[in-house]
């Protein structure tokens, strides 16, 4: 099954682009071709820039509060294992003071490195990162891939309080949603979503054999799904035909 995902606000959407962005670096750094080492690069200072937002860190503080204040609600509750729920509480608290203790913005610390500033100054212009542009990113290119790694794992570590925060919020607000199974009706799946009651993800996986692509949109009152077909030059075109797939809505 293929997932796709749909945020219904910005604030899950710049969640979701940094938990890409943390896994695209996470299956980079391991290898060991320069390339490689190149685009993890890349990715940790696309990982800044998404991160830059000046309330990016207090609402994530935030958001994992409410989460235990939720949680501890649940305390007393004969259905909820006390110990499960410790476990729980215990994971959101280290991720809060994780990224409490985070001095600034994530990657805040970095910016210091006059090396690293000086590659993400030329690293988004085409071929800007040769050797005759960065004569010292050149060598350190040439250095042995353990060498590279190394260096790597330690600017990452700046931000990992936020890769952890992202994990246990995201990880619980997937755990919220129930999923079930829905039928599109000439290609197409509408749905009212009940007042009061504030989604923020859609989680929607479709069986890759039917070859189609959903096209989501949505908001607080109703989301809208269309099933596409890509034609031979990869335009998307109605498919008009009727299948199921499965529905999660998490709050």
């Amino acid at each position: 099954m293929i997932l796709y995902e749909y945020p219904f606000n910005e604030s899950i959407r710049t969640m979701l682009r940094l938990e890409h962005l943390f896994d695209r670096l996470g299956r980079l750094m391991p290898r060991d071709e320069t390339v490689d080492h190149h685009y993890a690069l890349a990715t940790l200072f696309e990982i800044m820039d998404v991160a830059s937002r000046a309330d990016l860190k207090s609402d994530l503080l935030k958001d994992l509060e409410r989460q235990k204040s939720q949680l501890n609600s649940f305390r007393g509750n004969p259905s909820i294992s006390d110990d499960r729920l410790d476990k729980v509480i215990a994971t959101i608290d280290h991720a809060f003071n994780g990224l409490n203790q985070l001095p600034g913005k994530a990657g805040h610390a970095l910016t210091s490195n006059e090396w690293l500033m000086s590659v993400r100054s030329r690293i988004s212009i085409p071929g800007g990162t040769c050797e005759f542009d960065l004569p010292a990113y050149y060598a350190w290119q040439q250095q042995e891939p353990a060498r590279r790694r190394a260096d790597l794992k330690q600017w990452v570590t700046t931000l990992m309080p936020l890769a952890e925060a992202l994990k246990v919020l995201l990880s619980l607000l997937r755990d919220a949603g129930t999923p079930h199974k829905v039928v599109t009706q000439g290609g197409q799946f509408q749905q009212s979503l009940p007042a009061g009651r504030v989604f923020n993800l859609l989680r929607l996986r479709i069986d890759p054999a039917a070859q189609l692509i959903p096209e989501i949109s949505g908001h607080r009152l109703m989301v809208l799904v269309r099933l596409m077909r890509q034609d031979a030059e990869g335009r998307l075109k109605p498919a008009g035909v009727d299948t199921s797939f499965e529905l999660t809505l998490c709050s």
